[in-house]
């Protein structure tokens, strides 16, 4: 069964960071571009970056220069490490392929940034 599972979150102060990580199926992640998506409470899931399979990288405005996304191929891992964390970074943050299937979204992994 296809699926993926992130890891790595975490409660963090203000300005501090995390890594998450994201073990992904062959069937998710081979030739897909990847994407790091967020949910926080009360609002709809968000793009926060993709990764293509060539290491391609965007970012949405909110973290570009404080989030970088990686992966490495030879593991179907993707990785999204955090720096500068704001509370408004506050949510639970999903992998899945950019653009997302929705066959993909797993449980995420809660990322909470105290003030």
């Amino acid at each position: 069964q296809a699926q993926a599972r992130e890891s790595g979150g975490g409660l963090v102060q203000a300005g501090g960071s995390l890594t998450l990580s994201c073990d992904a199926s062959g069937r998710i992640f081979s030739r897909a571009t990847m994407g790091w998506y967020r949910q926080a409470p009360g609002t709809e899931r968000k793009l926060v970056a993709h990764i293509s399979r060539d290491g391609a990288t965007k970012y949405s405005d909110s973290v570009r220069g404080r989030f970088t996304a990686s992966r490495d191929n030879g593991k179907n891992t993707v990785y999204l490490q955090m720096n500068d964390l704001k509370s408004e970074d506050t949510a639970v943050y999903y992998c899945n392929q950019y653009p997302p299937s929705r066959f993909f979204w797993s449980q995420g992994t809660q990322v909470i940034v105290s003030s």
